[in-house]
């Protein structure tokens, strides 16, 4: 029995079904489930998970690759009352052990192939691909009879932060930061019944499952999920008709407008185009909207803790202001301070802080980065921003990831963005580097896309910096170290080339 007063995930999904019970929820493959297909496929999942002696509240790994399976697994998680924990599939070795450890999961739920990976001793379920998996044992499931009820405040997941900085956190999402979050989704991207969306960034990314697939989803819309955000796919997609929305990461949309058959395939029918996970350079976001002129685009910031989204630049809100992430949704309260916690003027940076029903409740078992992260009624996002007259939101950098270069503060995103302008830069992220006479030097780590030395690339940027900000170093190298949802590892850049790496 579900609470009259209920608003947990799966029932986004149960809605829906009662709705438009007969409309295509979803298309893997060669699977197709209508929502009434999708939802029941859903009770028989739980079925299956609480038949194996899980308990409501008990964590439960997801280790897999995208699939209709993996979103039936974790909604299932959602309506047996147990807690979702969404792993990197890209994690091995300790990496992987560590979230398995310090979740706590029971259970795994996985693709066959990566099984191998899992740590010894560890409970596994397949996920599909398996006569034992969990998609194969939905038909022979037996009715709903558990009797716990699901509420808005228990726990639906625990969202790993991206550990760009440090060891990734396990952000404690409630049903209800979830559903609070997917409104502000829906109304803040204009998301709609007769969208169809094609889902390819990985869905154990918090971006693609909360802002995208479960509040498409829950205002009745037919979804395509693909196994990655391979460029042909998304282009066949668009062609036929089945994909007008695309969601994906600079670093993604970067491939895309790099792809040989851009510039010639037939991308009128895309109709929205977001963006997020990462800064997207302006002079990319510039090529792909000469390219196509008709897409709308979005851009969606935010972070694991928030659901993830918190701020949105909607189409019409661009010209002028293509840097800027554009202002909090519906649910979101945001603020820009000083160290003190005291409000700055427009104009000058500071740190974000966030207050909002989207918040998570903490981190899983770490009392002092909880502390440390929620102070004085607010969540301080680690991000630096400014803020103008109008509210839009323009981020500068992670405070983290500010250069100290000879006692004045550089942001990397601007360094980033003029290094962008070079015909020859495919990528780009710049860090500061331990310096004897700078505190730290700014230093570019680039990827080029033809011949060009570094030399060059110095001499470009000091024509467009002023010298404090021009980098003393740019480094080339083959690619740039990434976690899954796209955002580029500054720490790992730190690390591989500090001095005392001896690369320096």
């Amino acid at each position: 029995m579900v609470a009259v007063h209920g608003n947990t995930v799966d029932g986004v999904l149960r809605r829906s079904a009662r709705r438009v019970p007969d409309r295509v929820a979803v298309r893997f493959g060669d699977r197709t489930w209508t929502y009434r297909e999708l939802d029941e496929a859903v009770s028989a999942a739980a079925t299956v998970l609480l038949e194996r002696g899980l308990r409501p509240g008990e964590r439960v790994a997801a280790y897999g690759h995208n699939s209709d399976a993996y979103l039936i697994g974790f909604l299932g998680c959602a309506r047996a009352g147990l807690v979702h924990v969404p792993v990197n599939h890209h994690l091995e070795g300790e990496d992987l052990a560590y979230q398995l450890r310090q979740s706590g999961s029971v259970l795994v739920l996985g693709d066959p192939q990566l099984r191998d990976r899992l740590p010894a001793g560890v409970p596994v379920l397949a996920l599909r691909d398996d006569d034992a998996s969990l998609l194969a044992l939905l038909p022979a499931a037996g009715p709903a009879t558990w009797a716990h009820e699901t509420g808005a405040e228990d726990l639906a997941q625990l969202l790993y932060t991206s550990g760009t900085t440090a060891l990734p956190k396990g952000a404690m999402m409630t049903h209800r930061a979830l559903v609070h979050e997917y409104v502000s989704a829906v109304t803040a991207l204009g998301l709609r019944e007769g969208d169809r969306p094609v889902h390819s960034l990985p869905l154990y990314h918090s971006a693609q499952m909360h802002v995208f697939l479960l509040p498409y989803l829950m205002v009745g819309a037919e979804n395509t999920i693909i196994a990655g955000p391979d460029p042909e796919t998304v282009f066949d997609l668009v062609e036929e008709g089945r994909a007008d929305s695309l969601f994906a990461p600079p670093t993604v949309w970067i491939a895309l407008a790099n792809h040989p058959q851009f510039a010639e395939r037939d991308l009128s029918g895309l109709r929205k185009a977001f963006y997020g996970a990462s800064i997207m350079p302006v002079p990319v976001l510039e090529r792909l909207r000469a390219r196509l002129p008709h897409l709308a685009f979005y851009n969606c910031f935010g972070q694991s803790e928030i659901g993830p989204l918190a701020t949105v630049l909607g189409p019409d809100e661009h010209e002028g202001r293509m840097d800027s992430c554009g202002r909090p949704v519906l649910f979101v309260e945001a603020r820009v301070v000083d160290e003190a916690g005291k409000d700055v003027p427009d104009g000058t940076a500071g740190e974000v802080v966030y207050r909002s029903p989207q918040l998570c409740e903490g981190y899983w078992d770490k009392p002092q980065e909880t502390a440390e992260a929620f102070r004085d009624g607010w969540f301080h996002s680690g991000d630096l921003a400014v803020r103008d007259a109008e509210g839009y939101l323009t981020v500068v950098d992670r405070v983290k990831d500010v250069i100290n270069s000879g006692g004045v503060l550089v942001a990397s995103r601007q360094v980033e963005d003029a290094l962008y302008g070079h015909p020859a830069v495919a990528e780009v992220a710049v860090v500061g580097l331990p310096d004897e006479r700078w505190i730290e030097a700014v230093t570019a780590v680039v990827v080029a896309r033809g011949d060009v030395t570094e030399d060059e690339l110095l001499e470009y940027a000091r024509g467009r910096l002023v010298h404090f900000k021009a980098p003393k170093r740019v480094l080339l190298v083959d690619e740039l170290p990434r976690n899954a949802s796209g955002k580029i590892l500054k720490r790992e850049l730190r690390d591989r080339f500090a001095p005392d790496a001896g690369t320096a």
